[in-house]
């Protein structure tokens, strides 16, 4: 008879894992007084923009805009970053008010066709992927010069705490008075080009800046207004 060893299993090891918040990755290190300010002492300002149906002006119309564009870019003296996100049109809170109205609706037929025109709108986003899109421009302020750092002393700095820069209240007084007055220039110079444009708030900008790097988890979730906040 032969006999076989069984092998014993083996203790099982926990593995220690240490949760780290994606935020220490982020160059945000605050966002306060409708300014964000980032680790590195800057400060940003962002602004909403409406777009203009560019195709369906004149010849002239069209010339008149590119050149006040052109114009616009070539008086400023600062950087600025023009972003365009696109999402999934979002139509929840429409759709809602669909339904509160045909609870409330007594005639039958004009019930039926509000249920009819709710679910015909609800397919309609769903099946065409329907897109909508937000033009935003960043505007900075930093009184920090020199060359940009390479790409490793970066990511040191991004690890290290030293480097984070806590404004005094003093300094970013000072500092969100100069970015506004970069605000107020480029909301004119926009203006110039037919283009409206508004200032995010505090609460705008946590909303934007949360869906931007969490777009699943905010399409569930609905953000706390700021004033409900408690901080303990």
């Amino acid at each position: 008879m032969v006999k076989t060893k069984v092998a014993k299993p083996k203790p099982s090891v926990k593995i220690k894992r240490t949760s780290v918040s994606t935020q220490r990755y982020l160059d945000i290190l605050e966002i306060k007084d409708d300014v964000v300010v980032l680790k590195d002492g800057s400060v940003r300002a962002v602004l909403l923009v409406s777009s203009i149906n560019f195709a369906l002006k004149s010849d002239e119309e069209q010339g008149a805009v590119i050149a006040s564009y052109i114009q616009f870019l070539n008086a400023i003296d600062f950087p600025i970053q023009v972003v365009v996100q696109s999402r999934q049109l979002n139509i929840d809170n429409y759709l809602a008010k669909l339904k509160d109205i045909e609870k409330e609706q007594t005639n039958e037929l004009l019930r039926s066709q509000t249920v009819e025109y709710r679910q015909y709108i609800q397919e309609l986003v769903e099946i065409a992927d329907i897109m909508t899109k937000r033009f935003y421009v960043v505007i900075p302020y930093s009184e920090i010069g020199g060359k940009p750092k390479k790409f490793f002393s970066r990511l040191v700095d991004a690890f290290s705490l030293t480097s984070i820069i806590h404004l005094k209240q003093k300094k970013f007084e000072d500092y969100r008075t100069e970015l506004f007055k970069r605000v107020e220039y480029v909301m004119d110079g926009l203006a110039s080009a037919g283009l409206k444009s508004v200032v995010l708030d505090t609460q705008s900008l946590i909303e934007l800046y949360y869906s931007t790097y969490n777009p699943e988890t905010s399409g569930q979730e609905h953000m706390v207004e700021l004033g409900k906040i408690q901080v303990e």
